[in-house]
């Protein structure tokens, strides 16, 4: 004698309880599965994006120190253009100081010496 019919249906019974359950754990799969393409996507736009900002920031920070670099070779130039231009000032005033002595009459020059002479001989 087989199974009796009790048992048969409370085989079957915990075979369809499996396959529900099997049912309802597939379907937990396929969104997740779904969640994870969802996610790989954003992951594999995100990493590109990322690259595209490092490529910049990359040509951003080059283009930086190249204008930092001029900056301070133009400042460096206008220092000593100042310098240049107060050294020659300098040097212009004092030429014209000796050529305004130098053109004094000398007269004057010499009526300073009588004068000279004259306090000494006082």
């Amino acid at each position: 004698p087989g199974p009796g019919p009790g048992l048969t249906g409370r085989y079957r019974a915990g075979l369809a309880e499996l396959r529900a359950r099997r049912e309802e754990l597939n379907g937990r799969i396929r969104e997740e599965e779904a969640e994870r393409r969802q996610l790989q996507g954003r992951i594999w736009a995100l990493t590109e994006r990322l690259a595209r900002t490092s490529e910049s920031l990359a040509r951003h920070l080059v283009a930086r120190g190249e204008l930092d670099r001029t900056i301070a070779e133009s400042e460096a130039a206008y220092d000593k253009i100042l310098q240049s231009s107060q050294t020659l000032l300098d040097v212009l005033k004092g030429e014209i100081d000796n050529a305004g002595k130098a053109s004094e009459p000398q007269s004057t020059s010499k009526g300073k010496e009588k004068q000279a002479r004259g306090q000494k001989h006082s």
